[in-house]
């Protein structure tokens, strides 16, 4: 009873604890830097085990929060509020899933600033935690905005040579798109007289607000996804990141963008989505296409992958805006599936640039010859990330585009053929890297995966496979949330007259 009535706070502070340690180990030595990266392990698998307690004990058949905490903080603006339901529950789990893997893989490939590496992380994960635990609108933004901080700090200190201009792109960006969320979330308070989330989403703003409060949201979350236009500084972060930093960047940090059109626009401000859908749409079209092609010219491994992250978010935005039960379940599946898929590629890439030191994809050729298990997982990794039935990757694309031609056939049809695009950069990138003759003399003596990359990379083969011929335990607990948010959606929509939201 005690766990299940604090569970959210341990999950959130943990990290916190575990860095205060790491902080305070004495020395820098040997030895001093391998009792920092085990405190960090440690910290980081508790971390994980209590997350699949508190998912153990979650009730799916029940669509409200659970776990709640609410206790008064800055008087009546501010509380600390958490709790969780079956669409934000299970991004905590991932997000504690992957953490260790990260410090696991950083255990022989980081050796500069070991101790300050992890606490960048450990702090990193207290932030996002509670970007999905919070149920405090003030507080959902200094989660989201602190995120920049530690993220900042691994790009600036652990990335590649044009690190600094990366870590700054990526700084400017997210910060300034969420300039007007902050400028809305103080118009929401003066207009409700709270910042508690489960107030706001039953507040009924009117049109012309809504119009105004959507469009402030959108320029935050749609820099965080992000959309096209607004991805520009994606791909020379996941760049110059170290291979932590890719990861986190792909599989957590662009899924709150997302999380935030679920918990806010589409709830809170209904005939607003309704009424920028088709614009949702176009951009979102755009993303799959335009990042496609071009991720079908790069030459950096990297940056081939950070451009397929953008174009499969494309997918999670049609699935949010059909806002219907098939395309909102395939968005979500989409975004933890990606988290698991794009956390996969990024540890691949590092796998083999901790060997070589390039991520040019000229520099490489024929490497299922010296590294066969590095090429099995790789494939799997690769075809789950086209999209192939059978792995994780299927299923919320399946479901996507069920729920969009529900809504909008044309759209539906072009994102389907889209999805070849997405088939060539991908099989063109695994021929190049794995295929071929193995010519290159720096390439005839690189070693297959050891047992701490294996024990990195397995985990998320399993998972990939796994939920790509089960997807239930994703659907059953999302389900109720999912179903009671298109309920709200569809009996809020043509109360208030849409034309409204124009003038």
């Amino acid at each position: 009873m005690i766990i299940s009535s604090n569970i959210l706070t341990i999950l959130t502070f943990l990290p916190l604890v575990g860095a205060f340690f790491v902080a305070i180990v004495p020395g820098n030595d040997g030895v001093s830097l391998t009792n920092i990266r085990r405190i960090s392990f440690i910290t980081t698998l508790l971390t994980f085990g209590f997350s699949l307690v508190m998912w153990s004990m979650f009730d799916p058949s029940t669509p409200g929060f659970q776990f709640v905490i609410d206790i008064p903080w800055m008087g009546d603006v501010i509380g600390y509020r958490m709790g969780v339901d079956g669409i934000s529950i299970l991004f905590i789990v991932l997000t504690a899933f992957l953490m260790p893997l990260v410090v696991l893989s950083a255990w022989g490939s980081v050796k500069v600033r070991v101790r300050e590496y992890m606490i960048a992380f450990l702090f990193l994960e207290t932030l996002m935690i509670g970007v999905f635990s919070t149920l405090d609108l003030a507080m959902f933004f200094v989660f989201f905005e602190g995120g920049l901080i530690p993220m900042f700090l691994i790009i600036g200190v652990w990335g590649g040579k044009n690190r600094i201009q990366a870590s700054y792109k990526f700084f400017f960006y997210t910060f300034v798109g969420s300039i007007m969320m902050l400028l809305a979330i103080m118009a929401m308070y003066w207009q409700a007289g709270t910042t508690d989330i489960r107030q706001l989403l039953k507040y009924d703003f009117s049109p012309e607000l809504q119009f105004w409060l959507w469009i402030a949201f959108f320029a935050s979350f749609a820099v965080k996804l992000p959309m096209w236009p607004l991805h520009r500084w994606l791909p020379e972060a996941h760049v110059e990141a170290p291979t932590g930093g890719s990861v986190i960047l792909a599989a957590i940090l662009l899924k709150m963008g997302g999380y935030g059109f679920l918990r806010f626009s589409l709830p809170m401000f209904p005939d607003a989505s309704l009424y920028f859908a088709d614009f949702v749409f176009f951009f979102s079209l755009a993303a799959i296409i335009i990042t496609s092609l071009i991720a079908l010219v790069q030459e950096d491994i990297k940056k081939l992958i950070a451009y397929s992250s953008v174009a499969h978010m494309g997918f999670v935005t049609i699935g949010i805006f059909s806002a219907n039960i098939y395309g909102v379940q395939g968005a979500i599946f989409q975004m933890l599936s990606h988290g698991i898929i794009s956390a996969a590629l990024f540890f691949s890439v590092g796998v083999i640039y901790d060997r070589l030191h390039t991520r040019e994809i000229s520099a490489y050729g024929g490497l299922v010859e010296r590294m066969p298990r590095y090429a099995a997982a790789f494939m799997i990794f690769t075809m789950a990330n086209v999209g192939l039935p059978g792995t994780s990757g299927f299923v919320g694309e399946f479901l996507v585009l069920i729920g969009i031609f529900q809504v909008n056939t044309l759209v539906a049809i072009i994102a389907l053929f889209a999805i070849i695009l997405s088939a060539g950069y991908a099989l063109w990138l695994y021929r190049r890297v794995i295929f071929g003759a193995l010519s290159k003399e720096s390439l005839k003596s690189m070693m297959d995966m050891d047992r701490r990359e294996l024990a990195v990379i397995l985990p998320l083969v399993v998972l990939t496979i796994f939920f790509g011929f089960y997807p239930a335990p994703i659907l059953d607990t999302t389900s109720a949330s999912v179903t009671a948010l298109i309920s709200q959606y569809q009996s809020t929509i043509g109360a208030l007259p849409i034309d409204a939201l124009a003038q």
